[in-house]
């Protein structure tokens, strides 16, 4: 489904700032992985995640979604592949705009411009509202309301929902709970992994939160100086703790692991 070979990236070359981000990272995933992608600050993971969703172009190397190279393609253009999630529950929808429409501008993504009318059919709306209420949110009854008047956990939800309505190849998950309050990220992540298990959508999500990287999915992966030292899954991964985790990354790293929000519980 995803497959990444050997992806270098460095950032401000020749300069005292350069960094080498990514240092010939690959990894495949499978349909329906739900990876948790952790490390600590400068690890490389949202260097990836950015790589993957074309927000930058790789120094060298190759991305591949189901069968298709995109690693030249820019990010409007793989937007067709990818449903994503940001940090801030600002980025992922218009404030401005009703939740309905919001929400056929993620419908009809993809679609001629000649067709992006602001008339929204019958069909759409009964579509938006089943979809809707399945947040459990009452967000099914305000469809005409303005999304900036949502809390940042309503619009948090509501971008997720964004992001999966067409069932995208790739979901990305960027940090997409770190903003919210510690009552809130809870429910949001809980919504995501019913979102995902429903669909069955091959995930990306990236967290700092070691207990998270934990509970969530099926696969954890960690990165430690724009490389992959640690990839678990399955039995094993089910088996994790937060005191095991940091000793394994210990090991495969030789340093201590250093996030202060690695930790939280």
């Amino acid at each position: 489904m995803l497959k990444i070979e050997h992806l270098h990236k460095t950032f401000n070359i020749g300069t005292p700032i350069e960094k080498h981000a990514l240092c010939g990272v690959s990894v495949n995933l499978e349909p329906g992985d739900y990876v948790t992608l952790i490390g600590g600050n400068g690890a490389g993971k949202s260097t990836l995640l950015n790589a993957i969703a074309g927000t930058f172009l790789p120094d060298t190397g190759t991305i591949t979604i189901d069968g298709v190279d995109v690693t030249r393609l820019p990010d409007y253009k793989r937007a067709l592949y990818l449903g994503r999630v940001f940090q801030d529950p600002l980025m992922g929808t218009a404030a401005g705009m009703q939740i309905e429409e919001n929400l056929a501008l993620a419908y009809r993504r993809g679609q001629p411009r000649s067709i992006l009318r602001w008339f929204i059919t019958a069909k759409e709306r009964k579509l938006f509202r089943e979809r809707l209420a399945t947040l459990e949110l009452g967000l099914e009854d305000r469809l005409n309301d303005k999304v900036g008047l949502l809390s940042g956990g309503q619009r948090q939800a509501l971008t997720l929902l964004m992001a999966t309505l067409k069932r995208p190849k790739i979901l990305l998950l960027d940090e997409h709970t770190a903003a919210l309050d510690p009552k809130t990220a809870p429910k949001v992540l809980e919504l995501g992994d019913k979102i995902i298990s429903e669909h069955c959508l091959t995930t990306v999500m990236v967290t700092h939160n070691m207990h998270d990287a934990i509970t969530h999915g099926n696969r954890l992966i960690m990165m430690s100086g724009g490389n992959i030292i640690l990839d678990i899954s399955g039995a094993e991964k089910a088996k994790l703790t937060v005191e095991n985790l940091i000793a394994k990354f210990s090991e495969a790293s030789g340093e201590a692991f250093a996030s202060d929000a690695g930790l939280l519980r």
